[in-house]
Order: structure tokens, then sequence, then C-alpha cells
């Protein structure tokens, strides 16, 4: 057993026993502030009798001036070792004393006392509040260790002892309904109690009966709105929907005040320009189980965001995310807030109604206002009408546009806000419904606090205790006009439970009709399912499974029909073009610049037929064009051949595939080929350059590749020469047909013998033709001479003198053709093996794992969904389930209905009003 273990097990008897004997004693002190606390600290030292370093400073009375704030303080140091709450206690209780001190004096002994007592009491607390960190830390580093006792863990979790001895803070919220047991079962089962706030004010006065049937009215809310937001999700029919509860009334009314009251909360925008811009519908979840309250924005992917002030900033800029030329849009913002102490509703917050548009607000504000408060207050939703009470009825904006949808008031609660701020007996006219009637009657609230003033700030996430403390107080002194008998209502406990009742009669008295209407939309739903896909499922992974095999299957075709033969046949037209380059620089013809007289070429490649055999020029024109393509770096030009082959073959397959539809998912696949491509690629062109290094500077051609190469580049140099008479053509056709050219041409030929002298670059031209024109003829020079080169080249190719090896230099295309054939040869060995056999293994594992990589977190629905066809499968799918799913929930309200109780009691509370009970 842990040392603090065996502490907290010592000291626990000690601090129960000699709490009970200060109790005892406390009658009998006297009445003073000050000496009680003295007292009070030196009886309860004597009955504990700690040890000298013990608890001496703790101060166990409490004194008015902070009653409310040391049980919570206390509630919360009980949390962390004993040592240093007892330290902290002590120090808040000296700041207490400071604090009676100040109350106690004279006036004018105030006022020099102030700014010292002020500024030690903040010194103090932030010190306590350090100290109260620091311990924290190490509290939850060793809390693991301590087994807590039974009782300090019940008031750690603010749970009390009923008076069978169980809890009677109520059952763990959930699916199950509460237990019918009698009163004890009543105490077990009293969730609502902290839903409507009754835990938060000074008692809950309802018979146990009561408690029973708030409780199962709360189970069967929230089962209707779990109805109700599936119903949502299945949409397309008015017919399949349950009630909302709408808020609207003006921007001065204190709309935003009752609904932050119900919540227990500040979260909504707030501004003094128009914040409101889209309707936010929000979702109260009564969850016992959450130890913070938390929203969630489950549009935005947001979750459990415990910061309220956080939620308001997102509420604001979602708000002001709408133009200002716009100003309003029925584009809602999705609220789901979850917490223990607030009822199940349904809310659905709209911009406030205005009477004039400002001056940077578009004039039709006011009528696209009123346009979507009209959309949402249309039935079956019950309409909660905002109106100040200092404000005259008649001119509320509220219950007028109430009365445009709902003339006889059936589904309209009104909310009378500002209580306070007129005479009790004209706050009683108005909820008594004698000028304005309506059926579900009047709330009269007081949902805004007063300023705050003194030390400390009132804590936000106590705003509804806080509320219904100060309307209790202000409706208690008025008893004649708002007491028990008065009857009218008021109170935002009274609100919540009104909401919450008048929510479950207006679902219930629909669910009928609401469950007959998702019978007949199942069965249409059925009937399609079984029409258009023969009741074939279908979901999103088995989309991506049958696409994924589809194209592994083209992927595998592919594999076998693209290898070694092909990858040389590609490096080989690569290796072509750069013969040819080698050719164009240092055998043939080069492009001429300008129109002065050519200088004579003492070696021509028409003179190559008649040269010495021994030329030491035409030996270093070979010698120097073989050597520069063999290190022209094979290796890269390989490599990257090879990877553009294959990754263009891929793309080939992915349009022929599922995965076009899906541009996405395409852009992955791609993706993945490259990344394997590029990491095989640096490797393998270093390997094909060690594998060619015996090339590089004598390459050993035998007869047979000569006569192969002497074969073959006939062939290019014939395609080298169509190309020249084409880009020709094109030239004739550009100046205006071919006797123009010919002049042109001729031109630049006596230009360039020296027959006509043109000195400079004239921009106007020479010869009566433009300088564009002298372009194109200089361009129609060069090719009529290379094509006149080639044809000379082809004729000696095919010539007896090319037949043999040993005249290389003077067939230099037949060596370099021979040459390139060799060092293809050899890479694609290379390449082959290290390139592409790795890629056919690695690339199929790394399109599964980019894929799966890139359906996590809802992609996979999206990609699916991306196929229009498949998209309507899936839609239909998931509505027959979405639609059987509500049908099971209904049966189970049914079965909790038949089930007798409170429930039977409920549903012949509803034929007594003139329906048939919830499901009858």
């Amino acid at each position: 057993m842990s040392a603090q273990l065996r502490a907290a097990g010592a000291i626990a008897p000690v601090v129960r026993r000699g709490t009970v004997r200060a109790i005892r004693q406390f009658h009998q002190l006297p009445t003073g502030g000050i000496q009680r606390a003295e007292i009070a600290a030196r009886g309860f030292r004597r009955s504990v009798q700690f040890p000298a370093n013990a608890y001496h400073n703790a101060v166990i009375v409490r004194n008015a001036s902070f009653a409310r704030l040391l049980p919570k303080l206390a509630i919360k140091f009980i949390r962390i070792p004993a040592l240093f709450g007892g330290l902290m206690i002590g120090a808040v209780g000296w700041i207490q004393y400071q604090a009676i001190q100040v109350s106690n004096s004279a006036q004018e002994m105030y006022g020099n006392m102030k700014n010292t007592v002020t500024a030690t009491a903040s010194s103090l607390w932030g010190g306590a509040r350090d100290i109260a960190a620091q311990t924290k830390r190490g509290w939850d580093s060793k809390k693991e260790q301590f087994e807590m006792p039974e009782w300090l863990d019940k008031i750690m979790r603010g749970e009390g002892e009923s008076g069978d001895g169980r809890s009677g803070s109520g059952g763990p919220g959930g699916p199950e309904p509460p237990k019918q047991s009698g009163v004890g079962g009543v105490a077990a089962a009293g969730a609502s109690a902290a839903a409507y706030g009754y835990d938060q004010t000074d008692g809950d006065d309802r018979t146990p009966e009561e408690i029973l049937k708030d409780d199962h009215m709360m189970y069967i809310t929230k089962k209707m709105i779990e109805i109700r937001n599936l119903l949502q999700k299945v949409g397309q029919s008015s017919s399949v929907t349950l009630p909302s509860i709408v808020v609207i009334g003006s921007q001065s009314s204190g709309k935003s005040s009752v609904l932050e009251a119900i919540v227990g909360h500040e979260f909504l925008p707030k501004g003094s320009n128009m914040i409101t811009r889209r309707p936010i519908e929000l979702t109260l979840v009564n969850d016992p189980e959450a130890r913070a309250d938390y929203g969630e924005f489950p549009d935005l992917g947001l979750t459990k965001v415990t910061d309220f002030s956080m939620i308001q900033k997102t509420l604001t800029e979602l708000n002001l995310s709408v133009p200002e030329s716009e100003c309003v849009t029925d584009d809602p913002i999705r609220l789901t807030i979850h917490s223990p102490r607030i009822p199940d509703l349904s809310l659905i917050d709209l911009p406030g109604y205005i009477q004039v548009a400002g001056e940077n607000q578009p004039r039709e504000l006011k009528r696209k206002i009123s346009e979507l408060c009209d959309k949402y207050i249309r039935g079956p939703n019950i309409i909660l009408a905002i109106s100040a009470a200092d404000t005259d009825l008649a001119n509320s904006t509220a219950l007028q546009a109430s009365r445009r949808v709902d003339p006889r008031g059936e589904r309209t609660i009104g909310v009378i806000t500002k209580m306070d701020l007129v005479e009790p007996e004209k706050g009683y006219a108005i909820l008594s419904d004698r000028q304005y009637p309506l059926r579900l009657g009047y709330v009269g609230v007081i949902s805004k606090l007063p300023a705050q003033t003194g030390l400390f700030r009132r804590e936000t996430g106590n705003l509804l205790a806080g509320i219904n403390r100060n309307e209790k107080a202000y409706f208690n002194s008025h008893l004649p006009e708002f007491g028990p008998d008065a009857g009218v209502n008021t109170g935002t406990i009274t609100l919540r439970k009104k909401l919450m009742q008048v929510l479950e009669q207006q679902m219930s008295s629909r669910l009928q009709e609401t469950t007959e209407a998702i019978q007949r939309e199942l069965e249409e739903t059925t009937y399609q399912f079984k029409v258009q896909y023969n009741e074939q499922p279908m979901s999103a992974e088995a989309y991506l499974a049958a696409s994924l095999d589809e194209f592994k299957h083209q992927f595998h075709d592919f594999a076998s029909s693209f290898g070694r033969a092909q990858l040389q046949g590609l490096l080989k037209d690569a290796l072509d073009q750069k013969v040819l380059d080698q050719l164009a620089a240092r055998y043939w013809n080069r492009p001429i610049e300008d129109l002065s007289v050519a200088p004579h070429e003492p070696d021509s490649i028409a003179d190559l037929p008649k040269a010495d055999p021994n030329s030491p020029y035409w030996h270093r024109q070979l010698d120097t064009a073989t050597s520069a393509l063999t290190r022209l770096g094979v290796g890269r030009l390989a490599a990257t051949v090879a990877a553009s082959a294959v990754q263009s073959n891929i793309d080939k397959l992915l349009d022929k595939s599922s995965f076009a539809k899906h541009p996405s998912a395409r852009k992955v696949v791609s993706e993945a080929a490259s990344t394997v491509l590029a990491d095989r690629s640096y490797a393998t062109s270093d390997g094909i350059e060690i594998s060619l290094k015996p090339y590089k500077f004598d390459p050993d051609i035998q007869p047979q590749e000569w006569a192969q190469g002497r074969e073959h580049v006939v062939g290019l140099l014939q395609t080298e020469l169509e190309q020249c008479q084409a880009a020709m053509k094109s030239l004739e056709n550009s100046v205006g047909g071919k006797k123009k050219l010919k002049e042109v041409m001729g031109f630049v030929d006596k230009a360039k013998k020296g027959e006509i002298i043109v000195e400079g670059d004239h921009p106007s031209g020479a010869g009566g033709f433009s300088a564009a024109l002298l372009t194109r003829g200089r361009e129609a020079v060069f090719l009529r001479d290379r094509a006149d080169i080639i044809n000379m080249r082809i004729l000696a190719a095919k010539s007896r003198k090319c037949k043999s090896l040993e005249n290389k230099y003077y067939c230099p295309e037949v060596f370099l053709d021979a040459v390139a054939t060799k060092l293809a040869q050899t890479a694609v060995l290379f390449l082959n093996v290290e390139m592409l056999n790795d890629f056919y293994v690695r690339f199929p594992r790394e399109v599964e794992a980019k894929l799966h990589e890139h359906m996590a977190a809802g992609g996979l629905e999206r990609f699916a969904r991306e196929d229009p066809k498949v998209r309507r499968h899936l839609d239909l799918i998931h509505r027959k389930e979405l639609l059987e799913l509500v049908l099971a929930k209904i049966d189970e309200l049914h079965r909790f209905d038949g089930a007798g109780g409170v429930g039977k009691g409920l549903a012949d509370a509803g034929r007594r009003k003139g329906r048939r009970g919830i499901f009858l």
C-alpha cells in the first residue's frame, strides 16, 4: 500500500469525527463574524487533534460574504492531496478575513484600506491558483495509485444520499427508459431534475409522481428528436418530418438571451451590427454521461468543443461569411450541444426582425428576413415568439408573424422578456392572455443577469443558476401577480419544461401520420430498389474493391505485354534522335543566319566518298561524334525514357478504368506510379552507367551489328528526309506558293555566292523582298540543302563501300547507328531487372496503401458518390436503411408506450385531449 493511500485512510476518519464535533459546537458560538471564525477554528483543532504541522489554519465556518464561494472551493480542493489542499483553504480563509475586516470597518477607514486589501487579496488569490495548478499536476500523476473512499467519491461527483440510501441525482441517460418502482424508483430515475434546472436552484418541489412522469416524457422526447434527426436525413417529403421549435423575435427583444438561458451558456454571436445572418439549427442533447458541456459542428467535423467562447467565435465567423450584399441566407448552421443540465430540444434560431434597414444594408433586407422566417415558421414547427415586456404586444413583430401562419395560436408559445422593466400589474396582464391570447400561453422570464459587481467574476458555466435566482428573487417579491395562485407561468425552468411538453405533444400528434408516410415511402423505395437494381447490395467499400480489381486486371495485361523488347525499342528511338543530332552538328549543313557570302569549306560532306582513308579530319569527326554519343548520360536517358513510357501507359489505363470518373483517386494512383518509378530511377541510372563503361571509349562493333545498323539507318535517314520535305511544303504555303518561294530562294543563293552584295541586316528587307520573306527564304535554302545531303547519304549507305566495317569513316551514319543499338541492348538488360520488374511488384501495393490513406476520414464515401450511377444506387440503399431504422425506433417507442405506467398514462391523457394517444 502506498504512502498516500495509508495517509488517506488514516486522515479520513479523523476528519469526519472532527467535522461532526465542530458542527455540534457551531450552534453555541457567538454571532460575531470574526470571533465566530476564530472560536470555530480553535474548537476544530482541539477536536481533531492533528499534529503540530496539521491544518491549524483551516477555517471551518463560512461567513455570509463568501457563503457561495467557499463550498465550491472546498469541493475543488478536496480533489488534491491533503497538505496542499489545507494550505489553499487557509490562504482563501485569510482572504476572507481581510474582506470581513473591510466590510465591518467604518466608512472613513474603508477609503484608506481599499487599495491595500484589494492588492493583497489579488496577490494571495493568484498564489493560491498557482498552488492549485501545481498540486493538480502532482495529483494527476499519483491519482491512479490512490483508492478514493466512497464518501469522498460521491462528494466529488456532486451526488448526495437519497432517503433510501441511493443516489438521488438520476440514473444514466441512455436508450433504456426510466424504471418504475415507486418512490425509490423515482429517486433513482430523477433524470429530468438536472435537465429542467432543479439541481441548480434551491430545491425540487415536484412530487415523486411528477418526477417519474417528467422522466418518462424526457425519454419520449429524446427518442422523438432522434427520429426527427433521422427523418431530416431522409428528406424529399414534407410529410416525412417532425416539428422543431423556431425562435423568432426582433433584434432588441432578448431572443439571444432566452436561448442562452435555456442552454446555460453564452455562445451566440454578439455585435452592434446584424450578426445572425444564417439559421442556426440547435439540437440540445441531455447526456448524463458527459463530464463537461460541449458542442459539436457536424458539418464542419468539429467535435467536443468544450470552450463555448470558441463556439461563439465559430458561429460569428460562419455568419459573417455571408456577404453584406446578401445579409441573410437560408443555408443553416447545425450545432449540437451535449450536457447533463439541458433538456432534449430541437431549436432553430433565426435572424431578428428589423424595422428599417441600416445604411450599409440592402433595402430589401427587411423583406428577406421576413421571407426566411416565414419559411421556417410554417407547420408543423412550433413558434417561440419572443417579445419584450416594455413593448406593446400590438407592435410585436414576432406575434404578427405568428398570426399570419398560425391565426388561432395553436402552435405559438409567447415568451415575454424583461419582466422586471414593467409594473407587476402590467406584466400579469400580459401573461394572463387577456389581450392577445395564445392556446399554449405565455411565459415571463428575466433572461439577463444584472450587471456584475464585486471582487470576483461570475462563472459562465453557472449562467442558468444565476438567472433562476434572479428570477425567483423578483417573482417572489410580487406574489399577488406572479405567485403560485396567480395562474401565470414565469421563470426559465418553467419555460424549459413547457418547451419539452409542447414539443412532445406536437411530435406525438403527428407521429401516426408520419409513421404512415414513412411506411409508404419505404414501400416505394423498396419497389425502386427491386426494379432498378434487382435488390443487389452496394456499398462504397464494394465499389472501391471492384474498381481496384478492374484496374489491377488491366495492369496485369499491361505488365504481360510491356517488357524488355518494348523498352529497347523506346530507348533505341531516343538514341536515334541523338545520332541525328550528332550528324547534323558534325557532318550536315548548318542554318543560314544572314545573306553574307558563304565561306569556303575545305572538307565538305560531298567530298567524303573521295576522301583519303587516313584523313585525320574525318577520323576526328567520327571519334568525336561517337564519344559524344556514349558519354551523353545513357543511364539517365534510359531511366527517364522507361519511367515516362510506364507512366504514360498507366495514365492510359486510368483513362479506360473506373477511376476516370474520380479525379482525386485517379491522381492518387498516378502519383503512386510516379513515386515507385522515381524511387528506382537514380539507382537504375547509376547501374546502367556502370554497365556501359566498356563502350565509352572504344565500342566493339561486330559485322552482324554493322549490317543491322546499315539497314536501319537507311530508314532513319528516309524519315528525316520526309520531315525536311514536309517543312518545305509548309514554307511554300506560308509565303503564297512554290513560285514565290523559288524567287526568294534564288535571291538568297545569289547573295550566298556573292553575285549580289547585301550589307548588314535591313529591317525593311532587301532586293524587293520583306525581312520576313527573306527569313523564310533562308529556311527554305537550308531545308533544300539538307534534303540534298540526306539523299546523298542514303545512296552512300546503300553503296558497296558501306558494306564493310573497315570503311566506317566513309559511313559515319551506319557506325553511329550500330553504336546506339549496342548501347540500347546493354542498358535494357539492367533497366528491365532493376526498374521494370521492381515496378510491377511494388506498384499494386503502393496503390492500395495510397488509396487507403486517401479514403480515410470520409474519403471513401466521397469517392463512391463521384460516380452518378453509384451515387443514385447508394442514395436509394441509404434511404431504405434510414426508413427502416426510423420504423424500428418508432416500434421501440410503441413497446415503451404499451408497457403501462406513466407511458400508458400519457397515452390516456392524449386520448382525453382528442387524439388517440401517441401511436393509436
